[in-house]
């Protein structure tokens, strides 16, 4: 099972990135590490300093120490272990937090920054993964309410002591767009972010063409498309049952989990891929319109303004929001 995830993850970092022949093959021009729980990679694609790849490594590892539910020293950790008391945290953390609000209500709780307590209930990176009990479910579940969170300038707490944070659904896109943002102010014109398949494109590629972002094929292990869209200065991010799950006893179980059950979302979504120019918002929007289902997610999309959707439902067809089609 651990070689089929991390198969299907490579893959679908590889993937991402199709058809960008004219990138710099410059190894010293591309930052790539494991953060984040994921495979990650910052290519510049203009003619920089190496100093200027050393800093996206210097921000990454940065905001990993800040953001990881797992780092015991992260702000996050101190903030889940402070028992209901206030802790000091950096600007960036606050930013997120009120980001993970702000769709917590817009989703009416179907997204919820609060799901740690549910989350860690469910290793999907175990070598014999296993179903969390029904009573302990039941518990974690009953502490998944995003209103608990109390900020007061730089300072957050959580009302209920036994609630947890997971940014994991909004932290990978806040950090494209700050690195997107560090490497403008560096005058980088033309790069590309991936962070574990959460692409963010900097402009075009140099010869001013689109890059081609491809959507993987569902449960497919050859990194094969299903389909492939063009963008230009955009973020691509997909959430798909395929990324990580296990099987036991005969059922299937996947890490999107659903905060008003604690069990993995039930409907008819292989994946939900968004398009948009902030990483953050695709982030956020495929894990909500996720959660929300076909009809209802799709519904959302179409009502946006600057925000496409590429939707896979479990029969591996493709659904295409209004204003993708125009």
């Amino acid at each position: 099972m651990k070689i089929k995830k991390l198969a299907a993850l490579i893959s679908a970092a590889a993937l991402l990135v199709s058809g960008c022949s004219n990138i710099s093959e410059k190894k010293d021009l591309t930052y790539t590490d494991t953060l984040f729980d994921t495979v990650i990679s910052v290519q510049i694609l203009d003619p920089v300093d190496k100093s200027v790849v050393e800093g996206c490594e210097k921000l990454c590892k940065e905001y990993d120490a800040k953001f990881s539910r797992t780092n015991k020293d992260s702000e996050i950790s101190q903030i889940n272990k402070a028992k209901g008391k206030f802790v000091e945290v950096s600007d960036d953390t606050i930013t997120l937090l009120k980001k993970g609000i702000y769709y917590g209500e817009m989703s009416g709780g179907l997204f919820d920054i609060t799901i740690g307590s549910v989350s860690k209930l469910w290793d999907f990176h175990a070598e014999k993964p296993s179903v969390p009990s029904s009573k302990k479910i039941k518990s974690a579940k009953s502490h998944v309410n995003y209103r608990n969170i109390m900020i007061v300038d730089n300072r957050v707490k959580l009302t209920d002591r036994k609630a947890s944070l997971d940014v994991g659904a909004i932290a990978k896109g806040y950090i494209a767009d700050r690195i997107k943002e560090y490497l403008k102010k560096q005058g980088v014109k033309h790069a590309i972010i991936n962070l574990g398949g959460n692409v963010l494109t900097l402009g075009t590629k140099t010869d001013g063409s689109k890059y081609n972002i491809g959507i993987q094929r569902p449960f497919d292990e050859s990194g094969e498309p299903i389909t492939s869209i063009k963008i230009a200065d955009q973020s691509v991010v997909t959430t798909g049952t395929y990324q990580r799950y296990f099987e036991k006893k005969g059922k299937f179980y996947h890490h999107i989990l659903n905060p008003h059950t604690g069990y993995p979302c039930k409907n008819s979504l292989s994946s939900v891929t968004i398009i948009t120019d902030s990483s953050l918002t695709a982030d956020a929007m495929s894990t909500m319109c996720f959660l929300m289902g076909y009809e209802e997610g799709m519904k959302l999309v179409n009502l946006l303004d600057n925000v496409d959707a590429v939707f896979i439902t479990d029969d591996n067809e493709i659904h295409y929001s209004d204003n993708f089609l125009k």
